[in-house]
Protein backbone atom coordinates (compact mmCIF):
# COMPACT_ATOMS: atom_id res chain seq x y z
CA UNK A 1 0.00 0.00 0.00
CA UNK A 2 1.33 3.72 -0.96
CA UNK A 3 1.85 5.76 2.02
CA UNK A 4 -0.26 8.92 1.78
CA UNK A 5 -0.20 12.58 3.67
CA UNK A 6 -3.19 13.97 4.86
CA UNK A 7 -2.80 18.35 5.01
CA UNK A 8 -5.64 19.92 7.04
CA UNK A 9 -4.74 24.00 7.53
CA UNK A 10 -6.60 24.64 10.82
CA UNK A 11 -8.04 27.69 12.85
CA UNK A 12 -10.06 27.90 16.00
CA UNK A 13 -11.91 24.65 14.94
CA UNK A 14 -13.02 23.07 18.44
CA UNK A 15 -16.03 22.71 17.06
CA UNK A 16 -15.54 20.59 14.38
CA UNK A 17 -12.28 19.12 14.46
CA UNK A 18 -12.79 16.05 16.59
CA UNK A 19 -15.37 14.70 14.04
CA UNK A 20 -12.86 15.47 11.37
CA UNK A 21 -9.99 13.05 13.31
CA UNK A 22 -12.52 10.21 14.74
CA UNK A 23 -13.08 9.80 10.73
CA UNK A 24 -9.59 9.41 9.40
CA UNK A 25 -9.13 7.20 12.27
CA UNK A 26 -11.57 5.07 11.55
CA UNK A 27 -10.66 4.91 8.60
CA UNK A 28 -9.73 1.69 6.54
CA UNK A 29 -6.05 2.96 5.89
CA UNK A 30 -3.19 1.30 7.28
CA UNK A 31 -2.31 4.01 9.97
CA UNK A 32 1.33 2.85 9.56
CA UNK A 33 1.37 4.05 6.15
CA UNK A 34 -0.40 7.59 6.68
CA UNK A 35 0.61 10.73 8.48
CA UNK A 36 -1.78 13.52 8.93
CA UNK A 37 -0.14 17.00 9.18
CA UNK A 38 -2.60 19.54 10.63
CA UNK A 39 -0.71 23.20 10.04
CA UNK A 40 -2.56 25.22 12.71
CA UNK A 41 -2.18 29.25 11.83
CA UNK A 42 -2.84 30.74 15.62
CA UNK A 43 -5.77 28.98 17.27
CA UNK A 44 -6.72 30.37 20.25
CA UNK A 45 -9.90 28.33 21.12
CA UNK A 46 -9.10 24.62 22.35
CA UNK A 47 -8.13 23.45 18.94
CA UNK A 48 -4.72 22.04 19.99
CA UNK A 49 -5.55 21.18 23.65
CA UNK A 50 -7.66 18.58 21.48
CA UNK A 51 -5.08 17.81 18.95
CA UNK A 52 -2.65 17.42 21.95
CA UNK A 53 -5.12 14.39 23.51
CA UNK A 54 -5.38 12.91 19.87
CA UNK A 55 -1.35 13.26 19.77
CA UNK A 56 -1.03 10.98 22.82
CA UNK A 57 -2.69 7.87 21.49
CA UNK A 58 -2.73 8.18 17.59
CA UNK A 59 1.33 9.25 16.69
CA UNK A 60 0.77 10.03 13.27
CA UNK A 61 -1.06 13.31 14.10
CA UNK A 62 1.46 15.84 13.75
CA UNK A 63 1.05 19.30 14.39
CA UNK A 64 3.02 22.68 12.09
CA UNK A 65 2.58 25.82 12.38
CA UNK A 66 1.66 28.35 10.12
CA UNK A 67 2.65 31.66 11.12
CA UNK A 68 1.23 33.61 8.09
CA UNK A 69 -2.42 32.54 9.45
CA UNK A 70 -3.45 32.02 5.47
CA UNK A 71 -4.57 28.74 3.99
CA UNK A 72 -2.31 28.76 0.92
CA UNK A 73 0.61 28.87 3.17
CA UNK A 74 -0.71 26.16 5.17
CA UNK A 75 -1.14 24.05 2.20
CA UNK A 76 2.52 24.49 1.01
CA UNK A 77 4.01 23.92 4.60
CA UNK A 78 1.97 20.45 4.16
CA UNK A 79 3.32 19.66 0.59
CA UNK A 80 6.98 20.86 1.63
CA UNK A 81 6.52 18.35 4.86
CA UNK A 82 4.80 15.33 3.36
CA UNK A 83 6.31 11.87 2.69
CA UNK A 84 3.50 10.57 1.17
CA UNK A 85 3.38 9.31 -2.27
CA UNK A 86 -0.33 10.38 -2.26
CA UNK A 87 -1.71 13.78 -0.38
CA UNK A 88 -4.79 14.64 0.54
CA UNK A 89 -5.54 18.63 0.84
CA UNK A 90 -9.06 18.02 3.04
CA UNK A 91 -10.54 20.51 5.65
CA UNK A 92 -11.64 20.48 9.27
CA UNK A 93 -15.02 21.39 8.53
CA UNK A 94 -15.98 17.96 7.40
CA UNK A 95 -15.95 13.91 8.13
CA UNK A 96 -14.81 11.31 5.51
CA UNK A 97 -16.17 7.91 5.37
CA UNK A 98 -14.50 5.02 6.71
CA UNK A 99 -13.14 3.89 2.68
CA UNK A 100 -12.69 7.78 1.84
CA UNK A 101 -8.55 7.33 1.92
CA UNK A 102 -8.00 3.82 0.57
CA UNK A 103 -10.64 4.37 -2.44
CA UNK A 104 -9.94 7.71 -3.45
CA UNK A 105 -6.19 6.13 -3.92
CA UNK A 106 -7.44 3.55 -5.80
CA UNK A 107 -9.03 5.33 -8.56
CA UNK A 108 -6.12 7.81 -8.71
CA UNK A 109 -4.27 5.03 -9.83
CA UNK A 110 -7.08 3.18 -11.86
CA UNK A 111 -8.05 7.17 -13.89
CA UNK A 112 -4.06 7.77 -14.42
CA UNK A 113 -5.47 10.89 -12.05
CA UNK A 114 -3.70 13.73 -11.14
CA UNK A 115 -6.24 14.32 -8.73
CA UNK A 116 -9.58 12.57 -7.76
CA UNK A 117 -12.21 13.94 -5.72
CA UNK A 118 -15.49 13.27 -3.58
CA UNK A 119 -18.97 14.78 -3.65
CA UNK A 120 -19.78 16.93 -1.00
CA UNK A 121 -22.72 16.37 1.06
CA UNK A 122 -23.89 19.19 2.86
CA UNK A 123 -25.04 19.25 6.41
CA UNK A 124 -25.22 21.51 9.20
CA UNK A 125 -24.06 20.69 13.26
CA UNK A 126 -27.30 22.57 14.64
CA UNK A 127 -30.32 21.96 13.21
CA UNK A 128 -32.65 25.20 12.97
CA UNK A 129 -34.40 27.15 10.03
CA UNK A 130 -31.90 29.23 9.40
CA UNK A 131 -29.20 26.20 9.35
CA UNK A 132 -31.51 24.48 7.05
CA UNK A 133 -32.26 26.68 4.54
CA UNK A 134 -28.74 26.83 4.41
CA UNK A 135 -27.92 23.63 3.62
CA UNK A 136 -30.79 23.32 1.07
CA UNK A 137 -29.19 26.54 -0.85
CA UNK A 138 -25.72 24.83 -0.69
CA UNK A 139 -27.05 21.86 -2.44
CA UNK A 140 -28.81 23.25 -4.61
CA UNK A 141 -27.79 24.68 -8.72
CA UNK A 142 -29.48 27.55 -7.97
CA UNK A 143 -27.54 28.66 -5.26
CA UNK A 144 -23.78 26.98 -6.39
CA UNK A 145 -23.02 26.15 -9.55
CA UNK A 146 -20.64 23.40 -8.65
CA UNK A 147 -20.55 19.98 -9.73
CA UNK A 148 -19.31 18.52 -6.76
CA UNK A 149 -21.86 20.39 -4.67
CA UNK A 150 -24.78 19.29 -6.76
CA UNK A 151 -24.05 15.91 -7.50
CA UNK A 152 -23.26 13.63 -10.28
CA UNK A 153 -24.18 10.28 -11.95
CA UNK A 154 -20.95 9.44 -12.84
CA UNK A 155 -17.31 9.51 -12.62
CA UNK A 156 -16.13 12.18 -14.99
CA UNK A 157 -13.51 14.73 -15.50
CA UNK A 158 -13.90 18.33 -14.36
CA UNK A 159 -12.11 21.51 -13.94
CA UNK A 160 -11.88 21.17 -9.91
CA UNK A 161 -13.21 19.12 -7.28
CA UNK A 162 -12.72 19.31 -2.87
CA UNK A 163 -10.42 17.97 -0.72
CA UNK A 164 -8.56 15.88 -3.73
CA UNK A 165 -6.13 12.57 -3.48
CA UNK A 166 -3.60 14.51 -5.75
CA UNK A 167 -0.25 12.36 -6.76
CA UNK A 168 2.85 14.59 -5.22
CA UNK A 169 4.68 14.61 -8.42
CA UNK A 170 2.17 16.96 -9.78
CA UNK A 171 2.52 19.49 -7.38
CA UNK A 172 6.38 19.68 -8.98
CA UNK A 173 5.28 19.84 -12.35
CA UNK A 174 2.89 22.68 -11.89
CA UNK A 175 3.78 24.17 -8.56
CA UNK A 176 2.49 24.81 -4.80
CA UNK A 177 -0.59 26.68 -3.90
CA UNK A 178 -0.33 30.60 -5.01
CA UNK A 179 0.25 32.56 -1.37
CA UNK A 180 -1.49 35.42 -3.03
CA UNK A 181 -4.74 33.81 -2.53
CA UNK A 182 -6.52 34.27 0.64
CA UNK A 183 -9.61 32.61 -1.56
CA UNK A 184 -9.62 30.11 -4.92
CA UNK A 185 -6.09 29.01 -4.37
CA UNK A 186 -7.80 25.43 -4.68
CA UNK A 187 -9.75 26.30 -7.95
CA UNK A 188 -6.49 28.12 -9.35
CA UNK A 189 -4.50 25.14 -8.99
CA UNK A 190 -6.57 22.61 -10.57
CA UNK A 191 -7.16 25.12 -13.15
CA UNK A 192 -3.49 25.10 -13.23
CA UNK A 193 -3.18 21.71 -13.87
CA UNK A 194 -5.73 20.60 -16.26
CA UNK A 195 -3.66 23.81 -18.44
CA UNK A 196 -0.97 21.58 -18.42
CA UNK A 197 -2.54 18.55 -19.34
CA UNK A 198 -3.72 17.34 -15.72
CA UNK A 199 -6.42 15.07 -15.73
CA UNK A 200 -9.03 15.66 -12.75
CA UNK A 201 -11.88 13.55 -11.51
CA UNK A 202 -15.04 13.49 -9.32
CA UNK A 203 -15.53 9.94 -8.18
CA UNK A 204 -19.57 10.07 -6.96
CA UNK A 205 -19.63 7.27 -5.69
CA UNK A 206 -17.32 8.77 -2.30
CA UNK A 207 -19.00 10.94 -0.64
CA UNK A 208 -17.65 13.36 2.53
CA UNK A 209 -20.20 15.15 4.88
CA UNK A 210 -19.37 19.26 4.92
CA UNK A 211 -20.58 21.71 7.48
CA UNK A 212 -21.92 24.73 6.71
CA UNK A 213 -22.11 28.02 8.25
CA UNK A 214 -25.15 28.49 10.41
CA UNK A 215 -26.69 31.79 10.46
CA UNK A 216 -27.23 34.68 7.35
CA UNK A 217 -25.00 36.42 9.02
CA UNK A 218 -21.65 33.63 8.65
CA UNK A 219 -23.14 32.99 5.38
CA UNK A 220 -22.88 36.55 4.19
CA UNK A 221 -19.52 36.92 5.82
CA UNK A 222 -18.24 33.87 3.76
CA UNK A 223 -19.91 34.46 0.64
CA UNK A 224 -18.92 38.12 0.36
CA UNK A 225 -15.10 37.14 0.90
CA UNK A 226 -15.16 34.36 -2.08
CA UNK A 227 -16.90 36.89 -4.20
CA UNK A 228 -14.29 39.73 -3.45
CA UNK A 229 -11.49 36.92 -3.76
CA UNK A 230 -13.26 35.59 -7.08
CA UNK A 231 -11.98 39.26 -9.07
CA UNK A 232 -9.15 39.59 -6.60
CA UNK A 233 -7.99 36.15 -8.18
CA UNK A 234 -8.14 37.44 -11.64
CA UNK A 235 -6.04 40.61 -10.94
CA UNK A 236 -3.32 38.34 -9.11
CA UNK A 237 -3.13 35.69 -11.89
CA UNK A 238 -3.40 38.26 -14.70
CA UNK A 239 -6.17 35.65 -16.09
CA UNK A 240 -9.84 34.74 -15.89
CA UNK A 241 -9.43 30.73 -16.58
CA UNK A 242 -9.06 30.07 -13.48
CA UNK A 243 -12.77 31.10 -12.59
CA UNK A 244 -16.24 30.46 -14.45
CA UNK A 245 -19.34 32.41 -15.58
CA UNK A 246 -21.15 31.13 -12.99
CA UNK A 247 -18.78 33.12 -10.50
CA UNK A 248 -19.61 36.03 -12.34
CA UNK A 249 -23.54 35.93 -12.14
CA UNK A 250 -23.95 37.49 -8.55
CA UNK A 251 -21.79 40.68 -9.48
CA UNK A 252 -24.11 40.84 -12.85
CA UNK A 253 -27.07 40.99 -10.96
CA UNK A 254 -25.96 43.63 -8.39
CA UNK A 255 -24.36 45.68 -10.59
CA UNK A 256 -28.11 45.68 -12.83
CA UNK A 257 -29.88 46.96 -9.77
CA UNK A 258 -27.50 49.13 -8.66
CA UNK A 259 -27.11 51.05 -11.89
CA UNK A 260 -30.88 50.81 -13.16
CA UNK A 261 -31.70 52.60 -10.06
CA UNK A 262 -28.70 55.26 -10.06
CA UNK A 263 -30.14 55.91 -13.20
CA UNK A 264 -33.59 56.30 -12.39
CA UNK A 265 -33.12 59.41 -10.41
CA UNK A 266 -32.50 61.09 -14.10
CA UNK A 267 -34.98 58.64 -15.74
CA UNK A 268 -37.74 56.94 -14.48
CA UNK A 269 -37.70 54.46 -16.98
CA UNK A 270 -34.49 53.04 -15.41
CA UNK A 271 -37.09 52.58 -12.10
CA UNK A 272 -39.14 50.42 -14.28
CA UNK A 273 -35.95 48.23 -14.95
CA UNK A 274 -34.70 47.82 -11.65
CA UNK A 275 -38.42 46.95 -10.31
CA UNK A 276 -38.54 44.31 -12.97
CA UNK A 277 -35.08 43.02 -12.47
CA UNK A 278 -35.46 42.18 -8.51
CA UNK A 279 -39.39 40.88 -9.25
CA UNK A 280 -38.23 38.54 -11.94
CA UNK A 281 -35.74 37.32 -9.21
CA UNK A 282 -37.63 37.45 -6.37
CA UNK A 283 -40.31 35.27 -8.30
CA UNK A 284 -37.36 32.54 -9.48
CA UNK A 285 -35.98 32.62 -6.05
CA UNK A 286 -39.49 32.08 -4.49
CA UNK A 287 -40.51 29.15 -6.73
CA UNK A 288 -37.36 27.37 -5.94
CA UNK A 289 -37.36 28.22 -2.30
CA UNK A 290 -40.99 26.24 -2.24
CA UNK A 291 -39.78 23.52 -4.12
CA UNK A 292 -36.26 22.62 -2.11
CA UNK A 293 -37.40 23.65 1.25
CA UNK A 294 -36.88 20.83 3.95
CA UNK A 295 -37.12 21.44 7.81
CA UNK A 296 -37.45 24.84 7.28
CA UNK A 297 -40.10 27.79 6.51
CA UNK A 298 -40.14 29.51 3.01
CA UNK A 299 -39.29 32.70 4.38
CA UNK A 300 -36.33 31.34 5.66
CA UNK A 301 -35.62 29.85 2.06
CA UNK A 302 -36.06 32.81 0.62
CA UNK A 303 -33.81 34.95 2.67
CA UNK A 304 -31.07 31.93 2.29
CA UNK A 305 -31.11 32.51 -1.62
CA UNK A 306 -30.74 36.15 -1.11
CA UNK A 307 -28.00 36.42 1.31
CA UNK A 308 -25.88 33.83 -0.50
CA UNK A 309 -26.68 35.64 -3.97
CA UNK A 310 -26.40 39.21 -2.74
CA UNK A 311 -23.26 39.08 -0.39
CA UNK A 312 -21.61 37.37 -3.17
CA UNK A 313 -22.32 40.18 -5.75
CA UNK A 314 -21.52 42.92 -3.38
CA UNK A 315 -18.07 41.65 -2.59
CA UNK A 316 -17.38 41.11 -6.09
CA UNK A 317 -17.76 44.58 -6.09
CA UNK A 318 -15.72 44.90 -3.56
CA UNK A 319 -13.09 43.18 -5.31
CA UNK A 320 -13.75 45.67 -8.13
CA UNK A 321 -12.88 48.53 -6.49
CA UNK A 322 -10.16 47.21 -4.81
CA UNK A 323 -8.71 46.20 -7.61
CA UNK A 324 -8.92 49.55 -9.49
CA UNK A 325 -7.32 50.86 -5.92
CA UNK A 326 -4.74 49.01 -6.91
CA UNK A 327 -3.93 50.05 -10.40
CA UNK A 328 -4.23 53.41 -9.71
CA UNK A 329 -1.56 53.18 -6.67
CA UNK A 330 0.57 51.02 -9.59
CA UNK A 331 0.55 54.33 -12.04
CA UNK A 332 0.92 56.69 -9.10
CA UNK A 333 3.56 54.57 -8.07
Amino acid sequence: MDEITVIIPIFNEEKYIKNCLDSIIGSDFDKSKMEVLLIDGGSSDKTIEIIKEYQQKYPFFKLLCNTKKIAPVAMNIGIKNAYGKFLFIISAHAKYPKNYFSSLVRYCKELKADCVGPVLITETKRKTLTASAIKNVLSDPLGVGSAFRIGVNEIKEVDTVPFGCYRRDIFEKVGLYDERLVRNQDVELNKRIKRMGGKIYIVPEIECTYYARETFKDLAKNNFENGRWNILTAYYTKTFSSLSFYHFVPLLFVLSLFFSLIFSLVDKKFLLLFLAIFISYFIIILIRSWQIKQKTTLWHQITAFWVLHFSYGVGSLVGLIDVFKKIIRGNNG
